[in-house]
């Protein structure tokens, strides 16, 4: 996504206002190191079924899979981490995708894969 503006309040509003296309981008996560090195990336948008591991906060170092990607609120569920609520039912906690690391990806999907050897190759040039 391409802001031109330094001003807080026009980068605010286009995170808030951009279309789908852009907000895929936004979820981005960073590979873990055996990752970056078998696939040559350093990120990758995160999908349903990869398997994260949380780097701040209090669930610090909890590991799951991610069950939602909210692309509306830019927030990643992941299994393994809830919240008891005053009532007594449990909650899933979302997570900015800035506070996640892939540790297992979810290759099940071909077009995932020419992802991944697409962006290998533009980082060879």
């Amino acid at each position: 996504m391409r802001i031109k503006s330094k001003q807080p309040r026009k980068q605010r509003k286009a995170l808030f206002k951009a279309p789908l296309h852009q907000r895929q981008k936004l979820v981005s996560v960073h590979l873990a190191p055996e990752l970056r090195e078998e696939f040559g990336i350093r990120s990758l948008p995160v999908r349903k079924d990869d398997t994260v591991v949380i780097m701040r906060g209090g669930l610090r170092e909890v590991e799951g899979k991610v069950t939602e990607v909210n692309l509306k609120t830019i927030q990643v569920f992941v299994d393994g981490a809830t919240r008891d609520k005053a009532d007594g039912s449990t909650i899933n906690i979302p997570f900015h995708p800035s506070n996640l690391m892939i540790i297992k990806l979810n290759l099940s999907d071909k077009r995932r894969k020419a992802i991944l050897k697409r962006k290998a190759m533009g980082r060879d040039i």
